[in-house]
């Protein structure tokens, strides 16, 4: 089948295979579109959606197009809400004028003289170049105020006073009175409703395409009351997903779930995410395992995630003590972010000693990190995707997740990774258990993994769909405008 003019392997098809919206340009490709990018963080904040949007912003600024992101000031998560406790970086020049900031966010197609050019943005307000931040407001009782005021029955009113919003009045106004050059709007991601609200009233008010990627997070398929899909799935969140013209899933599940929620099958893009081998392989195994102390003959589980309960960094630990504690002989390597749920339990875990936590990594750093691990455990109950399964699957390191979201259709049980129920910590211990003893099952999975790379998940195809959409939306709105 082909999409756009272009064949496409592996699972990701088109839902509506004969839809407008698969790749039919509205113009001729040299000409550039105008897209605003409406999103909760920008790098330099670390963050799954925030590294793909930037990255998605890449892609479009190298054919050419114009692209300004309309983001808050947060770098931290809890900086969305609360005020930061650290000094943040500097968005302006010596003489207090916006400065042009470079990010290391590789430009696509990987073929490209650019592949490994960076994303240069300017700070500024409208009528600036590229990004535009926005302070979000803080105010004592901040969160019980807008607990309180969300309860109203409105659901875009829901959308600006949810409490874990980056509630950014600025943006809000601005989205009323832009005038700039327009020609459609693009948003990321759930549960972040303000931005996304901002969003779809600039599109609305101007005419133009209104498209969403809301990354679902699905949580345990079989508990009727999972937090993390209640989190996802909120009324407000419904709506959101109701108003786009256009909504990118990254999985079948995904989908289904999309469709659940009242989402009209032709609306929906089967999008899936991509990765670039040159981009996190290429480490030195036997330097970082020597930084760690670990001895070469020893078995090394690698984690890296925002270190928290959802992400399963805490049930990994538990099934690891459990193993530990039965004589099994090796090391888990926590990188990322450390949130405070990990770290009221990291306060009372026992076996520390066999546990190396890196923290957050530099580029070469996590190069490192895959080169120096056997395989890779992300048993994680809010993943859409888990796009770091497939930087595992690059260095051929198979992977362990619980059958979740996004994870659970993305790795092929007993092929290229192994699964784990949802929240049973001693399956999960039972299958991180066979992956330690048997070397050539992890290599068996991991190069089964690894061949799957450059033949389903190569990021050119995957953001050229979302350029192709982008064009078809518009050109469905001329034509019945």
């Amino acid at each position: 089948m082909k999409r756009g003019g272009t064949a496409v392997d592996g699972p990701y098809k088109s839902i509506v295979p004969d839809s407008p919206f698969t790749g039919i340009p509205n113009r001729s490709t040299k000409q550039a579109l105008h897209v605003a990018q409406f999103v909760q963080r920008f790098p330099p904040a670390l963050g799954g959606s925030e590294t793909y949007t930037a990255r998605l912003c890449a892609y479009l600024a190298a054919q050419g197009d114009r692209v300004d992101v309309w983001t808050s000031t947060a770098i931290e998560l809890r900086e969305m809400w609360g005020r930061s406790t650290s000094p943040g970086p500097s968005f302006l020049s010596g003489r207090g004028e916006p400065s042009p900031l470079t990010f290391n966010v590789p430009n696509v197609p990987s073929d490209s003289e650019a592949s490994l050019s960076p994303l240069a943005v300017r700070e500024g307000g409208l009528g600036g170049v590229g990004l535009h931040r926005y302070t979000p407001l803080h105010f004592p009782a901040r969160r019980y105020l807008l607990k309180a005021l969300s309860l109203l029955p409105h659901r875009r009113w829901q959308c600006l006073t949810v409490p874990c919003n980056p509630v950014c009045p600025q943006m809000w106004r601005d989205a009323w009175t832009y005038n700039g050059p327009l020609d459609a709007v693009h948003a990321t991601a759930f549960p972040y409703g303000f931005p996304i609200a901002c969003g779809l009233r600039l599109a609305r008010r101007r005419g133009v395409p209104f498209l969403l990627t809301p990354f679902l997070h699905l949580g345990d398929p079989h508990d009727p009351y999972d937090r993390t899909r209640r989190q996802y799935t909120k009324p407000y969140l419904r709506w959101l997903l109701n108003q786009a013209d256009r909504v990118f899933v990254q999985t079948h599940t995904e989908c289904d779930a999309a469709v659940a929620l009242g989402v009209a099958h032709e609306r929906l893009v089967l999008q899936g995410l991509g990765v670039n081998p040159a981009e996190c392989t290429g480490g030195n195994r036997e330097t970082v395992r020597y930084e760690w102390g670990v001895d070469p003959t020893e078995v090394v589980v690698g984690h890296l995630a925002n270190n928290s309960a959802e992400k399963g960094t805490v049930d990994l630990l538990r099934a690891a003590e459990r193993l530990w504690a039965r004589g099994e002989r090796f090391r888990v390597v926590l990188a990322g972010p450390e949130m405070p749920n990990f770290r009221s339990f990291w306060d009372t875990f026992g076996p520390k000693a066999h546990v190396t936590r890196l923290g957050r990594l530099s580029e070469t750093q996590k190069l490192d990190f895959f080169a120096g691990i056997d395989c890779f455990a992300l048993p994680s109950r809010s993943d859409s995707f888990g796009l770091v399964l497939l930087e595992a699957w690059a260095n051929a390191k198979p992977n362990l997740v619980y059958r979740a979201g996004g994870p659970a259709e993305l790795i092929r049980d007993g092929t290229d990774g192994l699964h784990a129920a949802c929240g049973d910590v001693n399956e999960l211990a039972a299958q991180l258990g066979r992956l330690v003893a048997d070397v050539e099952l992890r290599r068996r999975l991991g190069e089964s993994g690894r061949s799957r790379v450059t033949r389903e998940f190569r990021w050119d195809d995957k953001l050229e769909l979302v350029r192709n959409t982008i064009r078809s939306a518009i050109a469905e709105r001329t034509d019945t405008g």
